[in-house]
C-alpha cells in the first residue's frame, strides 16, 4: 500500500520546508528566496514583469482526469506564457495553495515534481509563496516575474492599422482536449466499469493538460529584430483575445479563415464529435499560443518561421472586426470565448 502522510503531521512551516528543500537557483537576479519574510530580486537595471494567476478545483480544473503533476506543470507554465506576451523574459514565480486535508504530502509531493520540472525546463527560480488549509477544493496562486530591456515590452494597445495579424503554432487542441475528456468523464460516471477511450487522441489530450509557453517565438523576436507592435497570449480564445487587441489599440480587423492554423489531429477530432474545427479554434481557450501583430514590413522574416501562421491584417475600427470563410462568406467576430464569469 503507498505511503500517506498527513499535511497536519508536518505543520505549515514543515511543509513548505518539505516542499521546497530542493530549490537550486538559476537566475543571478535571485538574491533571496525561501526562507524569509520576502523575497529579493535585483534586476539589473531591466524592467520587472509582474503577472498573477489563480486556478480554482472545479473551475479551472477536474482532478478527476487532471495529474497532479501536470497540474502543477501547468500552473507554472500558464503564468510564464503571460511573461512571454510581453516580450519579456520570466525569471522567478512564487506559488501558494490552499489545500484540504483529502490531499496527502505525498500528493503534494506529485504536484510539486510538475512545479519543478516547469521551473527548470524555463530557467525560472521559486522563491517564496504560502501554503493554507482550504474548507472546499484546491486552489492554486501563481505570481511570476520576468525582465526585460526597457522600451522592449509589448502592449496590446499598439497595434497599427495596416499590420499583419499572426499567431505561433495551432489553435482549438485544447478545447478539444477538454470535450473527449469531459465527454469520457460522463461515461465513466454512469458506468465505472467502462474504461474511457482516449485512444490516438495525445495530441488533444496533451494540449489540455500540459500546455507550453512559446519561448522559442520570443526567442526567435530577438534572434531577428522583429518587436511586434502589438501582443497577448491566447487563453481565452482566437476571438475574444483579438478583440482585447483591436478594442485596445482603436482598431477593427480581418481575419481568414483558411489561414488559421489546425492541426489535422484536432480537426480530425473535431469532425468526430461532430464540432466545426474553426468554431473550436475561435472559441476554444488555452491554447497558450501568442497572438501578435507586426508591419507588414516584417513579412519576409517571418518567412523562416513555420511555427508562426499570418491569419488576417488590421483595419480601421469603422470596419469593424470581420472573418472572411472559405466559403467568401464575411462574419462579425463575437467575444465567445471563454469567460470565467459566465456560467459554463
Amino acid at each position: 500500500m503507498e505511503q500517506r502522510t498527513e499535511i497536519s503531521s508536518l505543520g505549515e512551516f514543515g511543509l513548505i520546508d518539505h516542499l521546497t528543500k530542493n530549490i537550486e537557483f538559476q537566475n543571478a537576479s535571485s538574491i533571496l528566496g525561501v526562507g524569509d519574510d520576502a523575497a529579493v530580486i535585483d534586476h539589473y537595471g531591466k524592467q520587472t514583469v509582474i503577472t498573477t494567476d489563480m486556478l480554482v478545483e472545479g473551475v479551472h480544473f477536474d482532478l478527476m482526469y487532471t495529474p497532479l503533476k501536470h497540474l502543477g506543470y501547468k500552473s507554472i507554465v500558464v503564468n510564464l506564457s503571460d511573461i512571454y506576451a510581453m516580450n519579456a523574459h520570466p525569471t522567478q514565480v512564487t506559488m501558494s495553495i490552499a489545500v484540504s486535508n483529502k490531499f496527502s504530502v505525498e500528493a503534494l509531493d506529485e504536484f510539486y515534481d510538475g512545479v519543478y520540472a516547469a521551473c527548470e525546463k524555463y530557467g525560472v527560480d521559486l522563491v517564496g509563496g504560502d501554503t493554507c488549509t482550504s474548507r472546499g477544493g484546491f486552489v492554486i496562486s501563481v505570481t511570476a516575474l520576468g525582465e526585460v530591456v526597457p522600451e522592449q515590452f509589448v502592449k496590446r494597445s499598439t497595434a497599427q492599422k495596416g499590420d499583419l495579424i499572426c499567431v505561433s503554432g495551432f489553435l482549438g487542441g485544447s478545447f478539444l482536449g477538454l470535450t473527449l475528456l469531459e465527454r469520457e468523464k460522463k461515461i465513466w460516471l454512469e458506468n465505472p466499469q467502462i474504461q474511457p477511450d482516449l485512444e490516438n487522441e495525445d495530441y488533444i489530450v496533451g494540449r489540455l493538460l500540459k500546455p507550453e509557453a512559446r519561448r522559442d517565438i520570443i526567442a526567435f523576436f530577438t534572434d531577428k529584430e522583429i518587436k511586434p507592435t502589438a501582443m497577448m497570449d491566447i487563453s481565452d480564445g482566437l476571438s475574444s483575445d483579438i478583440l482585447h487587441i483591436c478594442t485596445q489599440s482603436g482598431l477593427g480587423c480581418m481575419l481568414y479563415e483558411e489561414k488559421i492554423p489546425i492541426h489535422e489531429d484536432a480537426r480530425q477530432a473535431a469532425f468526430k464529435f461532430g464540432l466545426d474545427p474553426t468554431a473550436c479554434a475561435l472559441s476554444g481557450g488555452e491554447d497558450y499560443e501568442l497572438l501578435f501583430t507586426l508591419p507588414q514590413s516584417e513579412y519576409d522574416k517571418l518567412v523562416l518561421n513555420e511555427q508562426i501562421s499570418v491569419i488576417g491584417y488590421m483595419t480601421e475600427a469603422e470596419a469593424g472586426s470581420h472573418i472572411l470563410t472559405k466559403g467568401g462568406n464575411k462574419f462579425k467576430i463575437t467575444a465567445q470565448g471563454w469567460n470565467a464569469f459566465k456560467e459554463q
